[in-house]
């Protein structure tokens, strides 16, 4: 593979911030060393803050991406602490998936931090983009927990079930082992989509934390083993 040189880099970063109309590309500079890009400037929200390191990450040759940008909020844009835990506590009031009396709000400086307990990753996630879009909204720490009622052999058969009812699924090649909250994956299936299949299917059982997905794409023949 061709090296790309720091410059060209640069200028290709620069195009693609300059590409992506969510974006303010004029308030953001770009440094770039060794393949790694470093963002600074101003946003105005933190989803702009967002979209601007994953125009900068996909760009080809891009090794890691450092963002320090700041969010400067002006006019109506600028809300108060109590104004934007108050937002917050609505929207997730408001979401039926997300459990809100098992979820805290802390907000300290325009920044949100999440607390609590939920049985599902999915209301984990959920409670994040409840307030995630929240105007003056600068960041989010989600330090829900994953808390499951069942233990680690029912979540185990739970998801060895799913496996069975999914036709795209070879589920006697893929072996499940369950710690706590946390499932590992093992075996060999025929593509990538089966593995991610896998993948989505041991999320779906109520209470896992995390997924540790090692099983292997096999494909029979000529091919090589990935």
């Amino acid at each position: 593979m061709t090296k790309i040189e720091d410059s060209d880099l640069r200028r290709k970063v620069i195009e693609e911030l300059d590409w992506e109309p969510s974006v303010d590309a004029s308030q953001i500079g770009v440094a770039v060393k060794n393949g790694i890009v470093a963002l600074s400037g101003t946003v105005l929200s933190y989803p702009e803050r967002r979209i601007a390191e994953r125009a900068a990450s996909r760009v080809a040759g891009v090794k890691a991406v450092a963002a320090d940008l700041e969010i400067k909020l002006f006019g109506t844009a600028a809300r108060s602490d109590f104004d934007i835990a108050q937002s917050a506590l609505i929207n997730l009031r408001f979401n039926a998936s997300i459990p809100s009396d098992r979820i805290q709000v802390l907000v300290e400086m325009g920044w949100v931090t999440l607390d609590g307990e939920v049985e599902w990753q999915y209301q984990k996630t959920a409670a994040g983009y409840a307030v995630k879009y929240l105007l003056g909204v600068k960041g989010i720490t989600n330090r829900i927990a994953i808390k499951p009622k069942l233990n680690p052999a029912d979540v185990k058969s739970k998801i060895e079930n799913a496996f069975a009812r999914r036709a795209h699924l070879d589920a006697n090649q893929i072996k499940v082992e369950a710690i706590d909250s946390k499932v590992i994956l093992r075996g060999s299936v025929r593509s990538w989509e089966e593995k991610k299949q896998a993948e989505t299917a041991a999320w779906s059982a109520p209470g896992v934390s995390t997924v540790q997905n090692e099983v292997v794409v096999s494909v029979v023949g000529p091919h090589r083993r990935e």
